[in-house]
């Protein structure tokens, strides 16, 4: 890290239950705000659960009431921008508590260096993933009439300071993105890096340690394009915003 830059504290929680972790991203932006912590990127997962941005359609939602009762899935609004967002075992869950004019980063270098970072998580894996001009998330072959979503993006800022973070797909069940239309996109179709990669059945179980692997390489990631948008001199650092791409 260079000198005189914030510096930045990871932490691998492991399955956290996701109202749990919202309650924590809560403290920590408080703590952020008033200068007791440095920045902070929690990486997890979740158990299964559907959450929704502060102005998503709640039509997104295609399971009935009665399937998510009886499946143990709690819908959730939260303050974050984007739509609807499934979350569940074998997905990487990074939340980025980042005081970001600190760092002299503007919102849309910011947004660029958390998609950066889950394509070159992917890339590590030997999996081809970019950016989709006029589409959210990050997806594999962006460029084909076959594009797949393989990781999303959400993002809350208040007081200078961004909560929320990115979902990155490695060995989630993906017959459970039936639940939602991802990202509010109708038809949209779902992957994960197990699928891209071609990993045996049995290494493409949903499981804590294929995600606590992909932490490690995205938390490695994550330090070098953080510092890489660090060099951008915003002339009007954003105090609140709400972004979901």
């Amino acid at each position: 890290m260079s000198e005189g830059r914030p510096p930045l504290e990871v932490r691998w929680l492991g399955r956290v239950d996701y109202r749990e972790a919202w309650q924590m991203q809560h403290d920590l932006v408080a703590e952020r705000r008033a200068d007791q912590i440095p920045d902070q990127l929690l990486l997890l997962e979740h158990q299964p659960v559907v959450t929704l941005g502060r102005q998503s359609d709640p039509a997104h939602v295609l399971a009935t009431p009665e399937e998510l009762t009886r499946r143990g899935i709690e819908v959730i609004q939260v303050e974050r921008g984007g739509e609807v967002t499934y979350h569940g075992p074998g997905q990487l869950v990074g939340y980025a508590i980042v005081r970001i004019h600190e760092r002299g980063i503007l919102v849309k270098p910011f947004v660029r260096a958390l998609e950066q970072t889950m394509i070159d998580t992917c890339q590590g894996y030997g999996v081809q993933a970019d950016r989709l001009p006029g589409y959210p998330g990050v997806w594999c072959d962006a460029d084909t009439s076959d594009p797949r979503k393989i990781g999303a993006l959400g993002l809350r800022i208040e007081g200078g300071v961004s909560y929320h973070g990115i979902a990155l797909n490695i060995t989630t069940d993906l017959t459970d993105f039936a639940l939602i239309d991802p990202c509010g996109l109708p038809n949209a179709e779902v992957t994960s890096i197990a699928r891209e990669a071609g990993w045996p059945a049995h290494d493409s179980v949903p499981s804590t340690a294929s995600v606590a692997t992909a932490a490690d390489r995205f938390e490695h990631a994550f330090r070098l394009r953080l510092e890489e948008a660090s060099s951008a001199r915003p002339s009007e650092p954003a105090e609140a915003a709400a972004v979901g791409v």
